[in-house]
């Protein structure tokens, strides 16, 4: 039986919210979204071909641009896919996890305490290349023409024309124009 002091409730609630939906009818709208968005995922996840992974996100409600290669492997965030943009020319590599929202789901005290449900835009401007394994976290921009490098965690914003590598993200390098 769940209530009010049941992490999974209350992590319900929270995502009704953010979709305004309400009252039972609510629950099955939102449990039928995630598992289309669900579905459309597991095709893009594991299709070899970079136009299908392209559309299926965007069936999803990721905004993506033209020119764009995603990888096989990639997961963009199932919750919340539309608080992704991916402008244009945009490599993603194998592997690549991108997350518009963080989540302590199961422990109440963290929860309730100072780390709450984040949930944040995330922006990939053109020509941004993210390695294979990198991490992308809520509330980050990827600048233009910028490098994230293999299995980078990006904590922070990411200026253009950069090369970021390690974890937490670091600058090592300005890519000259």
């Amino acid at each position: 039986m769940r209530n009010d002091n049941d992490a999974s409730s209350i992590n319900e609630k929270e995502v009704m919210n953010y979709y305004g939906y309400n009252g039972q009818f609510g629950k099955i709208k939102l449990k039928a979204k995630l598992f289309r968005s669900w579905i459309l995922h597991s095709i893009a996840y594991s299709s070899p071909h970079a136009g299908i992974v392209v559309k299926m996100q965007r069936s999803r409600g990721v905004k993506i641009g033209k020119n764009c290669h995603i990888s096989p492997y990639v997961l963009i965030d199932l919750v919340y896919p539309d608080l992704i943009t991916i402008f244009d020319n945009v490599t993603i590599g194998s592997n690549v996890m991108i997350f518009a929202h963080s989540n302590p789901t199961a422990n109440l005290f963290l929860k309730q305490g100072k780390y709450p449900r984040k949930i944040a835009q995330i922006t990939i401007k053109s020509g941004a290349v993210l390695s294979p394994g990198s991490i992308i976290i809520s509330g980050v921009t990827i600048g233009e023409n910028s490098m994230v490098s293999v299995g980078s965690v990006v904590t922070q914003d990411v200026p253009d024309h950069c090369v970021v590598v390690g974890n937490p993200a670091r600058v090592i390098k300005k890519i000259d124009e």
